[in-house]
């Protein structure tokens, strides 16, 4: 009996899912449509929240596959995906990139390459949103202006494991892997396997 309520459970499950993919698609595409996102081919599950302020720029190439429901990707920490991006911002995300879950805020400038894989939950910062002088902070103006921004780009083939932060200045080279619940503070060379917090070289990808 536990066999047949299991696999009547999984198809129902199956059938619900099926039932809300154009549903999600077709609000996704209004959401990256009003936000001037340039995007090509999407397969998503839940819908992002996406926020482009005026004069920024996002830029997604095809193929690109995203989770945003739980019975997607359950892997805890449950989110949408969240993309905002600065008045001065641009975003671009390469082909066949897939990522769950996570939240990407740009600035200035956010480089994703092709064939990434972006864990649950991994946030990628080009900003610090504050100023790191105290006096600074108790001006809104100041604080703002004084804020460090920088770049980060992600190369082409990079996996990123689930809870990691990336943070400004960061590029990582082709082909690395970046374990999960990592703290990005520096850049990481092509072909090498990086994990901890702060992130640090574990060993080199033979045979890239």
């Amino acid at each position: 009996m536990s066999v047949i309520v299991q696999i009547l459970y999984k198809l129902v499950k199956r059938f619900y899912n099926g039932i809300l993919m154009p549903f999600d698609y077709v609000l996704t595409f209004f959401i990256f449509y009003a936000n001037g996102v340039r995007f090509s081919s999407i397969v998503t599950r839940g819908c992002p929240r996406v926020a482009v302020a005026m004069g920024g720029q996002f830029f997604i190439g095809k193929g690109f596959r995203i989770n945003n429901r739980v019975s997607a990707n359950p892997i805890g920490r449950f989110n949408r995906c969240s993309f905002a991006v600065g008045a001065k911002g641009k975003l671009q995300i390469g082909e066949r990139v897939g990522m769950s879950s996570v939240a990407i805020v740009c600035q200035q400038a956010i480089t994703i390459g092709n064939y990434v894989n972006i864990g649950g939950n991994v946030v990628i910062y080009d900003t610090d949103f504050h100023s790191t002088n105290p006096k600074d902070r108790l001006s809104v103006d100041l604080d703002r202006k004084n804020t460090n921004i920088k770049p980060v780009i992600i190369g082409n083939n990079v996996f990123i494991g689930a809870h990691t932060t990336i943070l400004k200045g960061v590029t990582i080279g082709n082909n690395s892997i970046v374990g999960a619940c990592s703290v990005v503070t520096r850049s990481i060379p092509e072909n090498q396997i990086w994990a901890g917090n702060p992130a640090k070289f574990i060993k080199t990808i033979h045979g890239s």
